[in-house]
């Protein structure tokens, strides 16, 4: 079976409002080290995120490098990473990666 082709990732960084700051430090920090774009925080529930998030879209060329830095600078934070390949269920269910807990996420709408 063939693997498909992602040219593009979404990051999305889960938060309350406890973690709010340190989610903002944190995909600040990755937007300007990477120099990728950086959408809303968003102190709501959006799509099927079951916590409030940002996302970060970042190339795959540099999807490892990312990661790593992220890794190391999350402070317990929980970051959700997908590619975008045109199938929305599969990348939510299987082609997907956690950085910290992984959470259930609200796949209805993809169904």
């Amino acid at each position: 079976m063939n693997q498909p082709a992602a040219s593009v990732y979404h990051a999305h960084v889960y938060f309350d409002e406890s973690t709010l700051s340190d989610a903002k430090n944190l995909c600040v920090a990755t937007r300007d080290k990477f120099n990728i774009a950086m959408g809303t925080v968003h102190e709501k529930n959006v799509g099927p995120h079951p916590c409030w998030s940002c996302q970060l879209t970042l190339p795959a060329e540099i999807l490892g490098p990312v990661i790593e830095f992220m890794n190391f600078r999350r402070q317990g934070l929980t970051v959700f990473i997908h590619p975008l390949t045109g199938n929305d269920l599969i990348d939510h269910t299987e082609y997907l990666i956690w950085l910290g807990e992984s959470k259930q996420l609200k796949i209805d709408q993809f169904l």
